[in-house]
């Protein structure tokens, strides 16, 4: 079965996504801005939502054309072959948005196209009543220049929702931008992590997984495995694969500290939950107090700032004791995630890189020292 897929993700992961699908063997792998489309089978369904690090969620395209009107975007609805995914009692509720066309408003689209797929299954299934009492089948449209793309869920819960995390601290960064940050920062099964503001945990968790190459969603479930167009063998053959995947990683070690007490305990629970408690040191500090253990380091962090738990002054007084501790040493580097454009005035010094990446709906940057 050859398969059209769309993996929606945070601005800035785009290039992320496509060389992890690429490497997964996904094909016909295209990225653009918010998203990346590739195609494949069954398997690379499953592959792509057991072991993506980056992705948000994994949706099949059914289809996309052209509508600004009512009727184009009934009879192009109808066209497609729903059928081929949705069973005669499977629920398949609609909800999209719409950017920039004609048909904005969301509420009347969502009607339409919850008719027009009910008005195609009951011609191909002989019955003018659908009970929806099986799996859920969610159907998203995305309204983008009057070009609408049709999508089947397979997700379930974002896919940044690994399982592990129960409790976070105030302010989380996502599982997915902290994976990310992994990525960008080079970080190697061999190397020393270093979170001196380490909150919950979500960093160096993401660091650990990488290091021993655990899949991310490895121990959750998915909606797509309740399909019944999907042979159960599927989910179990891919997490076959990923577990024979897995490595030892015996010079790997991860450093994290806080400040709060009780959001060093949630760290070393999270830890446990995602397997990895055994490679991260977890204790109570203050970043002002920083010192580096080892010769050699890679430090990620995301420090708290003013739209999320600190204010202004006291950002700034913050990165200033930070550029103090993260000193300027051969065989360290330190990424630093923050939406202040003034992050490197504060710091007291020019970073050697910058990159652009979304936390949620704020633009940030991606201050990275290697110099």
């Amino acid at each position: 079965m050859r398969i059209n897929f769309v993996v929606p993700c945070l601005l800035g992961m785009e290039s992320l996504i496509a060389n992890e699908l690429r490497q997964m063997e996904a094909e016909n792998v295209t990225a653009e801005n918010g998203r990346v489309l590739f195609s494949g089978d069954e398997h690379i369904l499953a592959r792509a939502n057991i072991c993506s690090r980056y992705a948000e969620r994994v949706q099949i395209l059914v289809g996309a054309f052209g509508a600004k009107t009512f009727e184009e975007l009934f009879q192009g609805t109808k066209a497609l072959p729903w059928e081929e995914w949705i069973g005669n009692t499977d629920a398949f509720p609609v909800k999209g948005y719409s950017i920039n066309s004609a048909l904005f408003s969301t509420r009347d689209c969502q009607a339409i196209i919850k008719k027009a797929v009910v008005e195609r299954l009951k011609e191909k299934y002989r019955t003018e009543w659908f009970e929806e009492t099986g799996p859920v089948h969610q159907i998203q449209f995305a309204f983008n220049k009057d070009i609408v793309s049709l999508l089947i869920d397979t997700s379930g819960a974002g896919l940044h929702k690994r399982g592990y995390r129960l409790d976070a601290n105030g302010a989380p960064i996502k599982e997915t931008l902290a994976a990310a940050l992994c990525n960008i920062s080079y970080l190697k099964p061999y190397h020393k992590l270093y979170d001196p503001l380490c909150g919950s945990g979500t960093i160096l968790i993401e660091g650990a997984l990488m290091a021993r190459n655990i899949a991310p969603g490895i121990n959750r479930n998915f909606s797509a495995e309740r399909f019944d167009v999907i042979d159960r063998k599927v989910w179990d053959e891919e997490r076959e694969r990923a577990r024979s995947l897995e490595r030892e990683c015996h010079d790997f070690a991860a450093f994290g500290s806080d400040i709060d007490a009780s959001s060093i305990e949630t760290a070393k629970i999270n830890a446990q939950r995602a397997g990895v408690a055994d490679l991260i040191d977890f204790r109570v500090a203050d970043v002002r107090n920083f010192k580096a253990e080892t010769e050699r380091g890679t430090l990620i962090c995301n420090p708290p700032y003013g739209e999320r738990m600190l204010d202004i002054e006291q950002c700034e007084m913050l990165y200033k004791e930070m550029g103090r501790v993260f000193e300027r040493k051969h065989g360290w580097s330190y990424s630093v995630i923050c939406p202040d454009e003034e992050f490197e005035t504060a710091f007291g010094r020019k970073a050697d890189k910058r990159r652009k990446l979304y936390n949620g709906m704020i633009k940030c940057q991606v201050y990275m020292y290697f110099k």
